[in-house]
């Protein structure tokens, strides 16, 4: 099994900024690609950016410009950059690392971009 473990949300004021990490241990498992995906109230998960195992990134639209996703390799850890934050953005953030071993979820942190 892997463990992930989301930290660094919180309340921001819009044009504020705020950095996400994301830790995965617990296992000698081979980790692939890792993403972040966010889930506001009342509305699906939806899929917010990636970072391929060969440090490829992708990023949807309404944050392109806004958010950068990057990883420590010698911490298993992804840090998703968030700048620019808009009210838009309030929602669980949760991390996926997609492994040898599966695919798996962390329990999310609240983004609450509020004034």
């Amino acid at each position: 099994q892997v463990q992930v473990v989301e930290s660094g949300g919180g309340l921001v004021q819009p044009g504020g900024s705020l950095r996400l990490s994301c830790v995965a241990s617990g296992s000698s498992a081979s980790i692939y690609d890792m993403h972040w995906f966010r889930q506001a109230p009342g509305k699906q998960r939806e899929w917010v950016a990636s970072l391929s195992s060969g440090s490829s990134t992708y990023y949807t639209d309404s944050v392109k410009g806004r958010f950068t996703i990057s990883r420590d390799n010698a911490k298993n850890t992804v840090l998703l950059q968030m700048n620019s934050l808009e009210p838009e953005d309030t929602a669980v953030y949760y991390c996926r690392t997609d492994t040898s071993l599966g695919r798996f979820w962390g329990q999310g942190t609240q983004v609450t971009v509020s004034s």
